[in-house]
């Protein structure tokens, strides 16, 4: 039997809902444990003010939102089909004639289209707004000043000396280790108290070193005085390669759209983009874990009835959701250490729930 428009938008509808509901409890419930904790950590600084930390909180909730939005979808999907079946809605359906792949299609639908949605729209606005509160929080409680950014002209820096600070800016990235990264073509202008410019160094290489920057070939610049040739000399920083590394901008506080090109800009500047590629796929996975969910909540709830504990289908749901937590970290762990490739380590967690809720259904609607 052909399932009618309106009982597909009658499901479709009760599923969204549902979600949307559980969804919106969660972002509430991250939020005010947000503001607690942030409020720990401004206790002793006076300049995080309750206007900043709110401030930080709520920029905080999309990017959260993303975090929680397949748990939201599990236990969505798990309410709404146990509604349905304990108010024998499912079953009369089912009797007639209408498959579980048929009710199971809107709720799908819906599913795909939150992927959609968070991809398309949501992660440019979460990007934005975690951009901020990294600001936010390198400002008002971690007082960083070191500054990195990559861009297709070529590498910026900025380090904090005893003085004042250095901007370094590298024509060329030739090479990155774990110990020590090798510039090509640099510029360093170093300034006192901030904004008072005091020399400006040209040198045709410059190599990271344990605790100072190796120059070679370099021109030294101070007003007032001759410039000064040196075939090397060296400049004390704080800076160590793992720190430049972590430096970059993190795959959380970029867009779908703009990771792609970012991810060609740092592996062609030498750098490794594995965080940024394993993000990149489970972006593109998304719609497909979300599917994943609907088909688990289905799997525990389509058999409910009122003699079976409402507590073993909630432990159910929620013992699922955590090891695909679990499962999800420990694949991207070896997508970043090189033990898995990038893309398999993010598609991996959403192709297997996916199969293993095909299957599960597969056994109850047939077996």
């Amino acid at each position: 039997m052909r399932i009618s428009p309106t009982l597909t938008w009658y499901f479709g509808k009760h599923v969204l809902f549902a979600i949307l509901g559980i969804l919106a409890l969660l972002a509430g419930l991250i939020l005010i444990g947000d503001v607690v904790e942030l409020l720990r950590r401004a206790s002793n600084k006076p300049d995080a003010t309750m206007s900043v930390v709110i401030q930080m909180a709520t920029a905080r909730i999309p990017f959260m939102i993303e975090k929680v939005l397949p748990f939201a979808v599990l236990f969505g999907s798990m309410f709404s089909f146990w509604k349905l079946t304990g108010n024998q809605e499912l079953v009369v359906t089912r009797a007639a004639g209408v498959s579980a792949w048929q009710f199971m299609l809107p709720p799908l639908i819906c599913a795909v289209l939150l992927g959609v949605a968070q991809v398309g729209a949501l992660n440019p606005l979460s990007s934005i707004l975690l951009q901020r509160f990294e600001k936010l929080e390198a400002r008002y409680l971690q007082g960083n000043i070191n500054v990195m950014n990559l861009s297709s002209s070529g590498l910026w820096l900025r380090q904090g000396t005893q003085d004042g600070q250095a901007v370094i800016y590298a024509r060329e990235v030739r090479s990155q280790q774990s110990d020590r990264i090798d510039l090509r073509h640099v510029t360093v202008f170093q300034f006192e108290n901030l904004d008072d410019f005091t020399s400006r160094i040209d040198a045709e290489r410059a190599v990271l070193e344990p605790g100072s920057w190796r120059f070679y070939n370099s021109w030294t610049f101070v007003p007032g005085q001759t410039s000064r040739f040196d075939s090397e000399m060296v400049l004390p920083t704080n800076l160590t390669a793992r720190k430049i590394q972590d430096s970059f901008a993190s795959p959380e506080t970029m867009s779908f759209w703009e990771l792609k090109p970012f991810i060609d800009l740092l592996e062609r500047a030498g750098f490794n983009a594995k965080r940024h590629r394993i993000h990149f796929h489970s972006l593109l996975s998304r719609p497909l874990l979300l599917c994943a969910m609907v088909l688990i909540a289905a799997a525990f709830c389509l058999k409910f009835s009122r003699r079976r504990r409402v507590s073993l289908v909630i432990g159910g749901g929620v013992t699922t959701g955590f090891i695909l937590y679990f499962f999800t970290d420990v694949t991207s762990a070896l997508g970043v250490s090189g033990g898995l490739p990038p893309a398999l380590s993010a598609w991996a967690p959403a192709g297997i729930s996916t199969l293993l809720g095909v299957s599960t259904l597969l056994h109850l609607e047939d077996g």
